[in-house]
C-alpha cells in the first residue's frame, strides 16, 4: 500500500514542533516560507539536541580516554550510524563528515587530484586521469558539482564535457547513454535539480556508467531531505548532501562512499587525528572515514543532524514525500494556468519533486522577489548557483518556491497570488 499524505491537522502539529513556525503562526504575521531548498527551518528537537550536548556533554571526540570524551564520541559516532541507516549505507564507516555538501564534493575531486599528483594510497590507480580521459557532468548542475570537476580536468589534462539540457532544462537517460563512452572516467550529476526539480533516473545512470568503468558522483542535496533514498540500492559510488536542507544545523555536510572507493581515495586535507604514524619525512593515514576528518570536528552540529534524521524518520519521510508532491502539483498547476509565467523544468509532475522555479515575462526575478517579500512570501531569486542552466534556458535568473513537510496549501496559494500581483504591479499581465 502506498503512503498517504499528512492531513491538515498533522501538518499543523508538525509546524508546532518548529519554533520558527510556532512563533509566527501564533502571532498571525507569519511569512509564507518557501525557501527550504536553500535552508530548511529546524524543529525544537534538533535545537535542543545540539544545545543539550553543548551544555552537558561537550568534549573533544576521539581525543583522550576520559569518560567525558567517551560520552561525546559516542554521541558523535551514534549520529554517524543514524545517518548511515537513513541513506542506506551498509556501515557507518561509509559516512564522512564535511562542512557542507560543497565541501563533500570537493573531498572527492581534490582527493582524485591528489591521487594523480603522486600522493595516492593503495588502490588510487582507480582514479587515474590524463589526456584522452573524460569527466562528464550535465548542463543542469549546481556550481558545487561543476567547478570542482572543471578544475580537476585542468589539473590532470582530462577533457571536461557535459550533457546539454533540453528546452525545458531537463536531460534524459538516452542523452546520458549517448554521452558516456569508454573514455568517461567520472560522471557527476544531481539526483534532483535545484532549479527544475527534475528527478534523474539514478540507478539506470549508474548502470550505464559502470558499464564503461566510470565513477559516479551524486549531488543528493535536493533528494535526501524529501524522498526516501537508499544509496546502496542505487549503486552510486559517491554522494553528497547537506544538513541545513534537511532540518539540521548549518556547517555540517555528508559524503557517502562505497567502501572500496573511499579506501582508495587519498585525503586532500591533512592534519591531526587523521593519521596513524607521522615522521619528519612522511605520514600514514587512518582508514575512512577518519582519514577525511582531520582537526576538530563540528561535533554539536553532527549531534543536531542525528536528531534531524530521527525527527524525519518519526514523521515518516514516505508520507512527507506524498504530501510534498501534492503541493508541487498545486504549484505547477497554478503556474502553467497563468499567462506570462514560464515554468522551468517538466510540466509532468511525476518527473519532479520539492520545488518550482518560474520566469515572469517582462519582470526581472529580483523585482519579483522584492514584491513577494513585501507580501510576506519568502522565496529564492537569482541564478541559484546554476548559471549555465539559466543561460541554456535563455534567462539570467528565476524565482524559486520550494516546499518541505511543514508547507501548507495556504503558503502555496499566497505565492501564486503574489506572482500574479507582481505581474499587475509591473504592468506585465498577459491575456489568456
Amino acid at each position: 500500500m502506498s503512503a498517504r499524505a499528512f492531513t491538515p491537522a498533522e501538518v499543523s502539529d508538525l509546524r508546532a514542533a518548529f519554533p520558527y513556525f510556532a512563533a509566527h503562526d501564533l502571532s498571525g504575521d507569519g511569512p509564507a516560507y518557501l525557501d527550504a531548498a536553500a535552508t530548511s527551518q529546524r524543529p525544537a528537537a534538533v535545537l535542543d539536541a545540539e544545545r543539550r550536548f553543548l551544555e552537558t556533554a561537550n568534549a573533544a571526540v576521539h581525543r583522550g580516554t576520559s569518560g567525558a570524551v567517551g560520552e561525546a564520541t559516542g554521541a558523535f559516532e551514534g549520529a554517524r550510524a543514524a545517518v548511515a541507516a537513513f541513506v542506506g549505507a551498509a556501515t557507518p564507516e561509509q559516512i564522512v563528515w564535511a562542512e557542507n555538501a560543497t565541501d563533500a564534493l570537493n573531498i572527492v575531486a581534490l582527493g582524485i587530484g591528489e591521487a594523480n599528483a603522486g600522493l595516492g594510497v593503495a588502490g588510487s590507480e582507480r582514479f587515474a586521469l590524463g589526456a584522452g580521459d573524460e569527466i562528464l557532468v550535465t548542463e543542469a548542475e549546481h556550481h558545487a558539482n561543476l567547478i570542482p570537476w572543471q578544475r580537476l580536468a585542468a589539473k590532470t589534462g582530462a577533457t571536461f564535457t557535459y550533457i546539454p539540457v533540453r528546452e525545458d532544462g531537463t536531460w534524459t537517460l538516452d542523452d546520458a547513454r549517448a554521452a558516456l563512452t569508454p573514455r568517461t572516467k567520472i560522471f557527476a550529476f544531481a539526483h534532483v535539480s535545484n532549479v527544475t526539480g527534475y528527478v534523474a533516473p539514478v540507478a539506470e545512470l549508474v548502470e550505464l556508467a559502470r558499464a564503461v568503468g566510470a565513477v559516479t558522483v551524486l549531488d543528493a542535496c535536493q533528494s535526501v531531505p524529501h524522498i526516501p533514498v537508499d544509496f546502496g540500492a542505487l549503486g552510486v559510488d559517491f554522494a553528497a548532501f547537506s544538513g541545513h536542507k534537511m532540518l539540521g544545523p548549518n556547517g555540517i555536510g555528508v559524503l557517502y562512499g562505497r567502501p572500496e572507493l573511499l579506501a582508495a581515495l587519498p585525503p586532500a586535507r591533512t592534519g591531526g587525528s587523521a593519521i596513524t604514524r607521522v615522521t619528519m619525512e612522511s605520514a600514514e593515514f587512518m582508514p575512512p572515514p577518519l582519514r577525511f576528518e582531520p582537526g576538530t570536528q563540528p561535533v554539536s552540529q553532527v549531534v543536531g543532524l542525528g536528531a534531524a534524521v530521527d525527527f524525519i524518520t518519526r514523521a515518516d519521510l514516505a508520507r512527507a514525500a506524498v504530501r510534498e508532491h501534492e503541493l508541487v502539483e498545486r504549484l505547477v498547476a497554478g503556474i502553467t494556468e497563468t499567462p506570462g509565467l514560464r515554468l522551468l523544468g517538466p510540466a509532468d509532475t511525476s518527473q519532479r519533486i520539492a520545488l518550482t522555479a518560474v520566469s515572469v515575462a517582462g519582470v526581472h526575478a529580483h523585482d519579483v522577489g522584492q514584491f513577494l517579500d513585501e507580501q510576506g512570501v519568502l522565496v529564492r531569486v537569482g541564478h541559484h548557483c546554476a548559471q549555465p542552466l539559466h543561460r541554456a534556458l535563455g534567462i539570467t535568473s528565476s524565482t524559486r518556491a520550494s516546499v518541505h513537510l511543514t508547507t501548507t496549501e495556504d503558503e502555496v496559494d499566497r505565492f501564486l497570488d503574489a506572482l500574479r500581483g507582481a505581474q499587475r504591479y509591473f504592468g506585465a499581465e498577459v491575456s489568456a
